[in-house]
C-alpha cells in the first residue's frame, strides 16, 4: 500500500500554488499518492477583482479542490503551505487548521509526518517564523515535524532555510520559479513520504 500525501496550500497570486506542485511531484516520485488541495477563498470578491494577478490565479485553479478534514484523516503525512502575512500563516490557510478540532480531538492528526512551505516578497518577509508558526501546529496535531535539514544533495541551496522551503518571490507573480526553489520544494516532498512510510507501523 503507498504512502497517502496531502499537500494543501493557500495562493493568492500563485508562488505558493507553483512551491505546492513542485512539493507533491517530490512526493510522487517517492512513490506516494498525492493529495493536492487548496483551502477555500476568504477575501471578498471585489478585493479579488482589485488585484489582476490574484484575479488570474484564482481563475486559473478553479479546478483545483478546496481541502476537507477528511484529507487530513486520510493522509499519512502532511505539508501545508501559505503566503506569510506578517510573519504567520493566511487566514485562508488558518481557517482550514482551526476547522480540525474533532479530528485533533480524536487523535486522528497524530504520529503523522509533517513540514511546511511558504513564500514570502522579500528574503526576511516572515518566511522562517511563518514556517516556525506552523510548526507549532504540527506539535500540537502530536505529528513528527520533517525540516528539510542540512540534508540533500544541495542543502545550501535555495537559500539554505533548515525549516522548509521558503521562497523569496520579490513580488513576481506569473514567472517560473528558479530552478533551486523547485528542487528543494520537490525534495522536500520526497522526504516527507518517506518519513511518513516509516511512521506507519504506529498508527497500526
Amino acid at each position: 500500500m503507498s504512502t497517502k500525501i496531502l499537500v494543501a496550500y493557500y495562493s493568492s497570486t500563485g508562488n505558493v500554488h507553483r512551491l505546492a506542485t513542485a512539493v507533491a511531484a517530490g512526493a510522487e516520485s517517492a512513490g506516494a499518492e498525492v493529495r493536492l488541495r487548496k483551502a477555500p477563498e476568504l477575501a471578498p470578491p471585489e478585493a479579488v477583482a482589485s488585484n489582476p494577478a490574484w484575479q488570474a490565479h484564482l481563475d486559473a485553479t478553479k479546478d483545483v479542490p478546496e481541502v476537507a478534514a477528511d484529507d487530513f484523516v486520510w493522509a499519512d503525512g502532511y505539508a501545508l503551505g501559505t503566503p506569510t502575512r506578517y510573519g504567520t500563516p493566511s487566514a485562508q490557510l488558518k481557517q482550514v487548521i482551526d476547522s480540525l478540532g474533532p479530528q485533533w480531538a480524536q487523535g486522528l492528526l497524530a504520529d503523522k509526518a509533517a513540514t511546511a512551505f511558504v513564500s514570502a516578497s522579500n528574503a526576511h518577509g516572515g518566511n522562517e517564523s511563518t514556517i516556525l508558526t506552523l510548526n507549532n501546529v504540527f506539535a500540537h496535531f502530536g505529528a513528527v515535524i520533517v525540516p528539510t535539514g542540512y540534508t540533500g544533495e544541495d542543502p545550501y541551496g535555495a537559500g539554505g532555510n533548515p525549516y522548509g522551503t521558503g521562497y523569496p518571490s520579490g513580488g513576481a507573480t506569473d514567472a517560473a520559479l528558479p530552478e533551486d526553489v523547485q528542487a528543494k520544494a520537490r525534495y522536500q516532498g520526497e522526504r516527507l513520504a518517506k518519513i511518513a512510510e516509516l511512521l506507519q507501523p504506529l498508527r497500526g
